[in-house]
């Protein structure tokens, strides 16, 4: 990628986006990171980062004089967001770290671009460019990377890692969505370093393995984790991907978005202590731990869009994907243009065929709802006729009791 320049984008031709870093003044704002990543890669962009030598407090105040809303979201490290004309956008001071205890880092003003650029992550996301005139700027060979699908921690790993501990998770997120070869020398501090991923929070642990299973080359990375035992410290449960290539195989040919919580169950064995304790371990929200609990069972109520009814279409297909049935993939496709139906029918039609309020209609009423199920969701007509034959056969017990 020599003398390449950021090609055009719909981002950059946001509204506001121009008056904001003109507010700033000339050299004083670069597009940072993801954008100009994803940029060069011909992916979507929807969120813009920007760079700047100016302290925060100049930041603001030339923004305000500009007429732009600036809200002071992380000013302590040197994060104002700017909203220009609807278009929202992070501006955030140059930066090197005072001290970093692998969780958080102590940070510290500079103007200096290349300081900045030394303190990230990866040589792809410390690619810079002037949002007027697409000139990029690379430090650490970040263009020959992105060119050939290389991710390489910038300088020295071991040091990278000791500084967020969370970078071993992002090493493989980041190979598994952009990668076709990693860096040696950065896989083998990743595998030295697994255990630091113990110090973490089991939320951030969470957010990357549910942003590293959706991503294009899962399967692989993953695999190539488990043989460097990444993840034995924080999820010694996962010790297979032959159930995760099934599924995203299934997806993809479904049509389907890849769903994480899906391709999470996938990982673990079909076991609801299991599914719990992880759940519990990563702070899932609670849908999210139930959901990973359900998909240890391979029961569909007889039949898929039963499951669907009573579960939830995406939790039936999750029986249908992980559990191997021959017929998955046709009944997942019937399940994603299919409108789960409501029952065609209420407590009050039971009582107007003389059943008492309460208990009686309730059990009257389930009755129906699952003869009406074991038929297919058959119209209110049909509906009418069971629930009278419901009806009946209750009052017909309730004389002779």
């Amino acid at each position: 990628m020599v003398g390449v320049t950021l090609p055009d984008a719909p981002w950059r031709h946001w509204p506001g986006l121009d008056r904001l870093t003109a507010a700033l003044g000339e050299g004083n704002a670069r597009v940072v990171g993801g954008a100009v990543r994803d940029t060069l890669l011909g992916i979507p962009v929807s969120d813009v980062d920007i760079a700047t030598p100016l302290d925060p407090q100049d930041v603001m105040q030339r923004l305000e004089r500009a007429g732009i809303k600036v809200i002071p979201t992380g000013l302590a490290h040197g994060t104002v967001t700017a909203v220009s004309s609807g278009t929202v956008v992070e501006v955030t001071t140059l930066r090197r770290d005072l001290e970093t205890d692998g969780r958080r880092a102590t940070v510290a003003f500079t103007d200096d671009w290349r300081e900045d650029a030394a303190r990230r992550d990866f040589t792809i996301n410390a690619l810079y460019a002037d949002p007027a005139t697409g000139a990029i700027f690379d430090y650490f060979g970040g263009l020959a990377d992105l060119d050939a699908r290389h991710v390489r921690f910038i300088g020295d790993p071991l040091r990278r890692i000791a500084e967020d501990h969370l970078r071993i998770l992002r090493f493989f997120r980041f190979l598994a969505r952009f990668g076709d070869s990693p860096d040696a020398a950065s896989l083998d501090a990743c595998t030295a370093r697994a255990n630091d991923l113990m110090a973490l929070s089991r939320e951030r642990i969470a957010d990357e393995l549910l942003k590293l299973v959706v991503a294009k080359d899962a399967v692989r990375v993953i695999a190539m984790m488990l043989e460097r035992g990444i993840f034995r410290p924080v999820i010694p449960e996962i010790t297979s991907v032959e159930r995760l290539a099934r599924v995203v195989s299934l997806e993809a040919e479904a049509g389907l978005e890849p769903d994480p919580v899906r391709r999470l169950a996938a990982l673990l064995p079909a076991d609801a202590a299991i599914a719990e304790s992880v759940g519990a371990r990563l702070k899932l929200s609670n849908v999210q731990r139930k959901r990973l609990i359900a998909a240890t069972e391979a029961e569909l109520f007889g039949a898929p869009r039963a499951a669907a009814y009573r579960l939830g279409r995406d939790e039936a297909i999750d029986r249908l994907f992980l559990f191997d049935r021959p017929t998955a993939l046709v009944d997942a496709r019937d399940l994603t243009g299919w409108e789960i139906p409501r029952l065609p029918i209420s407590g009050g039609a039971l009582i107007q065929r003389g059943l008492s309020k309460g208990p009686d209609v309730a059990r009257a009423l389930r009755t129906v709802e699952s003869q009406w199920i074991a038929e297919g969701f058959p119209g209110e007509d049909r509906v009418a006729q069971i629930a009278d034959a419901v009806a009946d056969q209750a009052l017909r017990s309730r004389s002779s009791a």
